[in-house]
């Protein structure tokens, strides 16, 4: 008992005068305006439920929301790795992927989806590069809109925004072929440098 005790303090002891060392690190520079470009892109979405080889699976859901026969109850989460093509048809050029998670948010006949994807793009000009959206969808809708956050490669510091439309829709098994009209503003390629001096 007593060696406990003494075990105890020792440790206790140990802790309290041993120096810890660490140091907030903070660097500000003076902001030079950055060239600013505005990009336009248009392409299609192809989110499957169905088959054998779905792009989106069921990761999540909650007890007893909606009905068996929904393919999107309330409050199912799917990740998604969809395929971006240059046309609606699937057997279109493959641009890209939209990877992520869609979150179903409405308890209502409206099918509201919450998304946090990344637009990744593996061909042409902006190959390595990918957006950033995170937005309420709100499926039924006719002419809606998704928020574009950010970005990475040739899109860094991107802020803009998605026109979507549903070219194709299957309520019974969820399949969907999306319409994106994308538009964003994003720095300059030229001010790759300024931007390493202004945010290092």
């Amino acid at each position: 008992m007593a060696r406990g005790i003494l075990l105890a303090w020792i440790v206790i002891h140990s802790i309290a005068i041993t120096s810890v060392h660490c140091r907030y690190y903070s660097q500000s520079k003076p902001y030079e305006p950055v060239k600013l470009q505005k990009t336009q892109l248009h392409f299609f979405l192809h989110d499957t439920l169905s088959g054998n080889k779905p792009t989106a699976v069921m990761v999540a859901s909650a007890n007893a929301t909606g009905k068996p026969s929904e393919p999107t109850p309330f409050g199912t989460t799917f990740a998604i790795d969809d395929p971006l093509t240059e046309g609606p048809e699937i057997t279109s050029k493959v641009i890209g992927n939209a990877q992520g998670l869609y979150l179903s948010s409405s308890q209502d006949k409206n099918l509201t989806l919450v998304m946090y994807v990344d637009l990744g793009f593996t061909r042409g000009k902006f190959k390595g590069s990918s957006l950033s959206v995170f937005s309420r969808n709100p499926v039924t809708e006719g002419g809606r809109e998704m928020a574009v956050v950010g970005g990475r490669g040739k899109f860094r510091f991107a802020r803009g925004f998605i026109k979507v439309k549903t070219n194709y829709l299957n309520i019974t098994n969820g399949d969907a072929v999306l319409e994106y009209k994308v538009t964003v503003v994003h720095p300059h390629p030229r001010s790759d440098k300024l931007l390493e001096i202004v945010f290092a």
